[in-house]
């Protein structure tokens, strides 16, 4: 069965990292992680050297259908939560969405 991958991007004071980390495990993670289809969520991060740090969030679906279900009507809308304004320095306003290839 096809999987979907949805990813995003954004960026934080590398000061702010370990805060918004936290704040979007217990909104974001658990907001996609209740939403049924859902496969499963997680968070990167990378320090840069200009005093910001890139977070990605990658979430796996059983499909685009599911996706739906955590995003609304248009899926490629990246969703955000109350205090990103106080976090977020830049933020993609749209995600990205793959075809997840397993040939197992």
């Amino acid at each position: 069965m096809p999987q979907v991958a949805r990813t995003w991007r954004g960026w934080v004071r590398t000061a702010d990292r370990d805060a918004y980390l936290d704040y979007i495990e217990r909104t974001g993670m658990a907001h996609y992680r209740q939403t049924p289809g859902n496969l499963s969520a997680s968070m990167l991060s990378r320090d840069l050297e200009d005093g910001r740090t890139e977070i990605v969030t990658i979430s796996f679906w059983t499909s685009l259908e599911a996706v739906r279900g955590f995003a609304g009507d248009d899926v490629s809308a990246a969703v955000f939560y109350p205090e990103d304004d106080r976090y977020l320095v830049q933020r993609e306003e749209t995600v990205s969405h793959y075809e997840v290839y397993d040939p197992a």
